[in-house]
């Protein structure tokens, strides 16, 4: 069973800094695409950016020159780093992973527990 560990979330003044962390541990044979989804009060949980296993990106109009999305899959672990922030960006972070693993190598896609980020002054 592959899991996923996410790290980086707090408090932060707008215009500030974060940057989030996951890592996914397990039987793992590959991972494909891996991103970053958000859930804001009263909102529904959208993309905020996605890196395919070839490296390519793409990120959500909102955060486009102020987030960078990248992984190390030696470790098995995607970044997001987050400049700039602002007061509408507060939200809790999930990351979501999908490759082949377990003990069939079969196709799963997992989510993270979440980690709040709070941009406020």
């Amino acid at each position: 069973q592959v899991q996923l560990v996410e790290s980086g979330g707090g408090s932060v003044q707008p215009g500030g800094s974060l940057r989030l962390s996951c890592a996914a541990s397990g039987i793992i044979f590959s991972i494909d695409a891996m991103a970053w989804y958000r859930q804001g009060p009263g909102k529904e949980r959208e993309l905020v950016a996605k890196i395919t296993g070839g490296d390519s990106t793409n990120y959500a109009d909102a955060v486009k020159g102020r987030f960078t999305i990248s992984r190390d899959n030696a470790k098995n672990t995607v970044y997001m780093e987050m400049n700039s922030l602002k007061p509408e960006d507060t939200a809790v972070y999930y990351c979501n992973v999908a490759g082949k693993g377990g003990p069939w190598w079969s196709d799963f896609e997992v989510w993270g527990q979440g980690t709040l980020v709070t941009v406020s002054s």
